[in-house]
């Protein structure tokens, strides 16, 4: 999974290699210059057009004969359209220095422990006002509401850790199963498990908390069949995180991962604004990266749990580039910083309220009984699936399901909503089941039968 500061890593690479080179680079000379060689070709690609999107880099010919040079300071401009605080321009300035001239930075607990709840703020008094006037607008009808975040939300968080995956190509993978020709196998399942990540907190809605419990499946729905080892997912790492293209060092040790995640999340537990919590978040989860990959993409969607409990519209960061939200979590992790990543967030939120503020004021209820069942409707849905049943040859295997399980009352509205799920099983949504690809790509002819 290319996470932001492996993406930011590559950038500040390319443009450290840049400053040498007066006369320009092609993309091949970057990729020696830079120490990039082994490293996909598609990726030096996509980083360079994000870079001349930015107006960090300029390029002069065509194809071969193409030539890239340093802009004039090799920051993005100001006309990205999102407004930055003295202390955000302060912290890209800061960074905007070569690795080499940053001094290291390990793992602080006093960044975390010095924080009080309802006592210390990242989100000043003015921003929580003004956010709490604003009061961002509630989800609409159900099914318009639900699309929408969930494509929204899944493609905006894939594109920040470095997915080749368009809007429309996400929307095409989630609705209907359809996989682009040509896209990385691991870049699909990226999706997939934003997919799963995403529906599961749109599902939970209320009960939805800022727990052990949620954390941890949040980020096993993410790394799903992404990690080497399958019992990383969703499990506290024990070894060390080292992150390319920085000093800062997480704690490698188990014990302070664990006892950095409790007190991470009990603090956050005890905040009662809920932009204040989101925030916090969105600061803690990347600096003590508790898991073995993913941390970042989690932290987005951990961030939004106290919104998606609420019934309110979440937050996405559509418009503020991968480089620039790489560059806001490196000022966390290296200085302790949160300003950079407060104006990105800040810029964020109402901009993710301003695209919902014409939907329909209706609540978005998910169906009770599916809530109160979705894990034996889950479990079952696998069960059928594992053991290559066609839907129209499952239903003695539902119905003995139902009655070992399940009041007498319950047991013919379960069979309709199992019978409802294989139905509408797809490439784009098997992941939730906890299928492997492999597993339903045996049973997907089945399904017609």
């Amino acid at each position: 999974m290319d996470q932001p500061s492996t993406a930011s890593s590559r950038r500040r690479q390319i443009l450290e290699a840049l400053r040498s080179r007066s006369d320009g680079a092609t993309r091949q000379e970057l990729q020696a210059l830079a120490g990039l060689g082994e490293l996909d070709e598609q990726a030096v690609r996509r980083t360079l057009a994000q870079l001349v999107e930015q107006g960090a880099i300029r390029v002069a010919g065509q194809t071969k004969a193409r030539r890239y040079f340093i802009a004039e300071d090799g920051l993005p401009p100001a006309g990205t359209g999102i407004p930055l605080s003295l202390e955000g321009e302060a912290c890209r300035a800061f960074l905007a220095q070569p690795q080499s001239r940053r001094p290291p930075a390990g793992h602080d607990p006093a960044f975390l422990e010095g924080y009080r709840p309802n006592e210390s703020w990242y989100l000043p008094l003015r921003d929580r006002q003004r956010l709490a006037a604003l009061s961002g607008p509630r989800g609409g009808q159900a099914r318009p509401w639900r699309r929408r975040v969930l494509v929204e939300l899944t493609w905006d968080s894939v594109r920040l850790e470095g997915s080749s995956y368009s809007r429309l190509e996400t929307g095409q993978l989630i609705e209907g199963g359809e996989i682009p020709a040509g896209k990385p196998l691991g870049e699909t399942q990226m999706v997939l498990n934003h997919q799963a990540a995403i529906e599961f907190m749109i599902e939970s809605g209320r009960e939805l908390d800022v727990d052990p419990v949620t954390v941890q499946n949040l980020s096993a729905l993410l790394t799903e069949n992404l990690l080497a080892d399958p019992m990383d997912e969703g499990r506290l790492r024990a070894g060390a995180c080292p992150i390319p293209g920085t000093g800062y060092l997480p704690p490698a040790g188990p014990q302070a991962v664990a006892s950095g995640f409790r007190r991470l999340l009990l603090t956050a537990g005890q905040i009662a604004d809920p932009f204040e919590q989101s925030f916090f978040l969105l600061v803690h989860l990347p600096y003590l990266r508790p898991f073995s990959g993913g941390d970042t993409a989690l932290a987005r969607l951990a961030a939004n749990i106290p919104f998606l409990r609420r019934n309110a519209v979440p937050v996405s960061f559509q418009g503020v580039p991968a480089g620039l939200f790489g560059e806001a979590l490196l000022a966390v992790c290296e200085r302790n910083e949160v300003a950079l990543l407060r104006d990105l967030y800040l810029f964020a939120l109402e901009a993710s309220w301003a695209r919902h503020a014409a939907g329909p004021a209706a609540p978005l209820l998910p169906d009770p009984f599916r809530l109160e069942h979705r894990s034996d409707i889950k479990a079952v849905v696998r069960e059928v699936v594992l053991a290559g049943e066609a839907p129209a040859e499952a239903e003695q295997r539902i119905r003995a399901y139902g009655q070992a399980r399940l009041p007498r009352e319950a047991r013919a509205r379960f069979l309709a909503a199992v019978e409802a799920e294989l139905a509408s099983l797809h490439d784009g949504n098997f992941a939730r089941y906890q299928l492997r690809p492999s597993e339903f790509a045996a049973w997907k002819p089945r399904m017609r039968r």
